[in-house]
């Protein structure tokens, strides 16, 4: 990384700000030290303009339409890897031997199980709880369980923590899956593969074998890979964040699937389906066209743009992909949400309102169709999106960690209240 420097005048102060270079990508001007010589703040509401830290993990580039992992693109690894070469890249920069994979997978599969106390952990939780909330407190009330991995400071104990949420949180997830719907907990499978322990964990029951379609498997693990990590999102944010401070990984994992459960976030998906049913059917369609492209009206079709990609979702197209395989091995005929979402999709790559705008369906629009194909409710639709990217946060907060420059987060603020006054006795207010 080479270092130049810039001046900026505050105030009739010259101040001069070192300039780092990344290996691709905008060059930052270093703040750090703003304030000690200007007296002043920066303002970014959002910090949309700033880099909060140094990474090596992954590289976006909206207006091309590019995201790296480790200088891979992810249509390559989707297409052409598993959903744990991915987790391996993320955490160890490199993709695996054959070796290293046969490795990895032993480890992970080998960590699958939970503690037996945590499945009566759950019958704390109201049947009708929302999965999510359930992840949240389940996730957290790990780190009672495995109080060994929560000394931070062991790269060793750092890894078997790695380990152990990547491989355990899937169960969590079926199990939390099914218990909204009453059915008994199938413990994991380590014969299986990743994706395919997970949809045997969430559909299989006692009472009748289970086969699971590798159509399906396929479809799942390409899904945990298109969203396995994302930069510094709000999530992955909040688990550095939280791993500041020198939180125990579960806690910051839990934190970070809080803050995805947020509509705006990871909750996009399911509100593309709202969408679709908020349509009704394939006739009413072009009435909510004209509503999409009237400045005047607050409606807005959900799952198309993207506030980081200007050009198309470089996951969008593998996710397309991967629907339509879906789509293909169980029908659409029964179900009018899917004709409405196949209509939507061909207007939208064809119509030159969108095109213009650059409003191409993006991986949240494709994602929940695919898995409400797959079976799954929209209420786990998040739930999956933490499952996937369990990798991302593990390996974020794993660089933060080691990184020598870290340190615990205190953003500053803009204050706007009230100066200084004196307290007003109860008799004179």
């Amino acid at each position: 990384m080479s270092t130049a420097s810039g001046t900026l005048n505050l105030g009739g102060k010259t101040i001069n700000l070192p300039v780092k270079d990344g290996t691709i990508g905008p060059s930052v001007a270093d703040i750090s030290k703003l304030y000690a010589q200007s007296g002043m703040f920066t303002y970014d509401p959002g910090f949309t303009s700033t880099a909060s830290c140094e990474s090596e993990i992954t590289y976006i580039d909206g207006d091309e339409g590019v995201l790296l992992h480790r200088g891979y693109p992810i249509d390559q690894l989707a297409e052409n890897g598993t959903f744990l070469e991915t987790c391996y890249l993320l955490l160890y920069g490199e993709l695996p031997t054959q070796e290293q994979k046969t490795d990895f997978e032993f480890r992970i599969q080998r960590h699958t199980m939970v503690h037996e106390q945590m499945s009566r952990f759950f019958q704390g939780f109201r049947r009708d709880a929302h999965p999510m909330a359930v992840m949240v407190g389940s996730i957290g009330a790990m780190s009672a369980f495995y109080h060994d991995v929560t000394n931070i400071a062991d790269p060793k104990v750092r890894m078997i923590a790695s380990m152990r949420l990547i491989a355990k949180i899937p169960t969590l997830a079926a199990m939390a899956y099914k218990y909204t719907i009453g059915q008994p907990f199938v413990y994991p499978d380590n014969n299986l593969d990743y994706s395919s322990n997970f949809l045997n964990m969430c559909y299989a029951v006692p009472c009748e074998p289970y086969k699971v379609n590798p159509v399906m498997a396929k479809a799942l693990d390409r899904i945990f890979i298109l969203h396995a990590d994302h930069e510094q999102n709000a999530s992955t944010s909040t688990v550095r964040l939280a791993g500041s401070s020198g939180a125990n990984p579960f806690a910051c994992i839990a934190a970070g699937v809080a803050c995805l459960w947020g509509p705006a976030h990871g909750g996009a998906n399911e509100a593309a389906l709202k969408m679709l049913a908020e349509i009704g059917s394939v006739e009413n369609i072009p009435k909510f066209i004209a509503r999409a492209k009237d400045k005047n009206d607050p409606f807005r079709l959900m799952g198309f743009g993207h506030r980081v990609y200007k050009n198309y979702d470089p996951r969008a197209k593998i996710m397309q992909q991967t629907c339509h395989e879906v789509l293909a091995e169980v029908g659409i005929q029964d179900d009018p949400l899917l004709d409405i979402a196949m209509e939507l999709e061909r207007i939208a790559l064809s119509d030159e309102y969108f095109i213009e705008k650059k409003l191409y369906p993006n991986i949240d629009f494709y994602s929940g169709i695919t898995l409400k194909a797959m079976g799954f409710p929209t209420s786990m639709f998040t739930v999956l999106f933490a499952v996937a990217r369990t990798a991302g946060w593990i390996a974020q907060w794993k660089e933060m960690i080691e990184d020598p420059m870290q340190k615990i987060g205190r953003p500053r603020q803009l204050y706007t209240g009230k100066p200084k006054r004196d307290y007003v006795p109860m008799d004179k207010r």
